[in-house]
């Protein structure tokens, strides 16, 4: 992020959110920098001042713990640790990561190689109070990819905890938009709290950390992943409105990953999210704003 580093801080609090997700670096590259960038103690004393948090480092998008290659998957660990090594220079609680693709391989192979891709990520990490939390985040199913379901990340958590991975060394991210594409209903407050019941039952509420808040363009089921502006898209208000006020969600950091974040959107999603927690229907946005492209190398958290 260089320079901007301080400018990303600086603008998470005039739009009034509370924290920030960031990269640390490209993530859409193998190679990692090797020092740390140059404006990072400005950086960290500028969110002190700011007191946001908790921060959060998103990881490289080529990552994929769960596919068959094996060249492939030695460099996804590769990246992944080094986003776990640096995350205490940044002061992230967070390392987010998509779980990955099985790549044909079948789920529970995928499941297999995702439990010994964590295993060995957090054995090359060292364990203390500034420590990162390795998250996973569900996915919308399109290209084989894993955790779309509440069972199948289930799965995947008790295939990492039967490796010897003390549970609070990972938890779960859901992305509301890959939720639907997936197929999981969450467009009404009953879907959510349904969906939040089968969390608490399955897998314990208290894995999941991070919510990525985010509507969606795409059909529910479509396996589709297509972020749209809070209450813009095909979830709607209700929907939303549960995660943010749920009160068994209390505990969760959120984050938005919604379209336009550099022409301005960040600001309308920031206070869009403030509009449905305190039971304001959002306003109709102009037709040009619904076909911005997502960004996510900038997500700030809503209240």
């Amino acid at each position: 992020m260089g320079a901007g580093m301080v400018r990303a801080a600086e603008r998470a609090r005039e739009i009034g959110a509370d924290s920030l997700q960031l990269f640390a670096d490209n993530p859409t590259a193998w190679r990692r920098r090797a020092e740390l960038p140059a404006e990072l103690p400005a950086f960290r004393a500028k969110v002190a001042e700011l007191g946001l948090g908790p921060l959060a480092i998103h990881a490289a998008y080529l990552v994929n713990l769960a596919g068959p290659d094996n060249e492939l998957f030695e460099r996804s660990l590769g990246v992944l640790m080094r986003e776990l090594a640096v995350a205490p220079a940044y002061g992230a609680r967070f390392v987010n990561v998509h779980i990955g693709s099985h790549r044909g391989a079948g789920v529970e192979a995928g499941v297999a190689r995702v439990a010994d891709g964590v295993a060995r990520v957090l054995a090359e990490t060292p364990v203390g109070p500034d420590a990162a939390t390795l998250v996973l985040e569900n996915s919308a199913g399109g290209g084989d990819g894993l955790g779309t379901s509440v069972d199948e990340l289930a799965r995947i958590l008790e295939a990492i905890a039967a490796g010897g991975v003390p549970e609070e060394r990972v938890g779960l991210c859901l992305d509301t938009a890959h939720l639907w594409g997936a197929g999981v209903a969450i467009d009404t407050s009953e879907a959510v709290d349904a969906l939040v019941d089968s969390i608490t039952s399955r897998i314990g509420l208290e894995r999941v950390v991070m919510i990525h808040l985010n509507d969606s363009r795409a059909a529910l089921g479509s396996r589709v992943d297509r972020h749209q502006h809070l209450a813009a898209g095909e979830i709607g208000s209700d929907g939303l409105a549960r995660f943010l006020t749920h009160p068994a969600l209390a505990h969760v950091a959120y984050y938005l990953e919604t379209p336009g974040m550099d022409e301005g959107f960040d600001a309308v999603n920031v206070s869009r999210a403030r509009d449905l927690a305190a039971g304001i229907r959002p306003a109709l946005l102009p037709p040009e704003a619904l076909n911005l492209r997502g960004s996510r190398a900038r997500a700030a958290e809503p209240p």
